[in-house]
């Protein structure tokens, strides 16, 4: 397990975790969400890809509807 900082709270994923991943165990549907890592924006197309490592910093945005 390695600690990362989710929207400002420690918390433990498995090693080799990656962002989709990350998502999926938290339920988050992947189509309603913006995900920063480490201060930049990462496209929804690199999720899968994008590796976490320890002390990462990451923060998921919920895309609010309104009128």
């Amino acid at each position: 397990m390695l600690e990362i900082v989710l929207n400002g709270e420690p918390r433990e994923v498995p090693e080799g975790s990656t962002l989709l991943d990350l998502l999926v165990a938290l339920e988050i549907p992947p189509t309603r969400v913006a995900v920063e890592l480490d201060r930049s924006i990462i496209k929804p197309t690199r999720w899968p890809e994008t590796t976490l490592a320890a002390g990462a910093k990451v923060e998921i945005v919920h895309f609010v509807g309104g009128g």
